[in-house]
């Protein structure tokens, strides 16, 4: 498998669901943070938008939500958020373990993903993930392996505070097990609120990463024909 081509697709997929306006439902509104939602179109299941506004710029908040041992730290999502094999600069293959949710009624789940940081042209910040199978991590006895479909995040510099960033964040998680479709549709929203305060959170109390100079010039966001 070509690990670099998957991860390109997968921001280009990204960047393709924060240009998609119709069709989503708002099914929260938290906080001045915005949870949409719609059918999937990759799986039997919803793929989840969630809107908020974080108080720093694109490429430093790129870097909090990009780098494992930054990540770690602020989403009390995960229990484990580990590097398996880097790729590159702005690309690499991550094992995580979930906590459990729904005060207990979803188990920790386990994934394998591409992991992809990307810039493109007006400091737009893409963060990419999908799951991929990767030798020495098959699934196991201890966790149910869960499968993401391409998720990850959008930092936009807002137009009249540039030391601010729009974030919208894609979730479409495949938790697989036995669990009922509706407890996933009950509890997502609320875990994707969350998620979003706890990057507000962490980003007050973690010093920010110094500006990433690997970058000399964004790319293009007008679609490859």
């Amino acid at each position: 498998m070509d690990y670099k081509v998957l991860a390109q697709q997968t921001a280009q997929d990204i960047l393709g669901y924060s240009q998609d306006t119709s069709g989503w439902k708002v099914a929260k509104s938290s906080k001045k943070i915005t949870v949409s939602s719609k059918p999937s179109k990759t799986f039997h299941g919803n793929i989840y938008r969630v809107e908020g506004i974080i108080s720093e710029s694109t490429s430093k908040l790129a870097d909090f939500l990009y780098k494992p041992e930054i990540r770690i730290k602020w989403d009390k999502s995960l229990k484990v958020y580990s590097i398996i094999h880097k790729i590159d600069s702005d690309t690499f293959i991550c094992h995580a373990i979930t906590q459990s949710f729904a005060m207990g009624s979803i188990s920790p789940r386990d994934f394998v993903d591409i992991v992809h940081s990307k810039c493109y042209e007006g400091n737009v910040y893409v963060i990419s993930s999908k799951s991929v199978d990767f030798p020495g991590y098959p699934p196991s006895s201890h966790y149910i392996r869960g499968y993401n479909h391409a998720s990850g995040f959008v930092c936009s510099p807002l137009k009249d505070n540039p030391a601010h960033s729009k974030v919208v964040m894609f979730v479409q998680t495949e938790m697989r097990g036995k669990l009922s479709p509706s407890i996933i549709e009950a509890t997502m929203p609320s875990n994707l609120v969350n998620l979003i305060l706890n990057v507000k959170d962490g980003i007050k109390t973690h010093k920010a990463p110094p500006e990433r100079g690997r970058h000399h010039s964004c790319h293009s966001l007008r679609k490859k024909k």
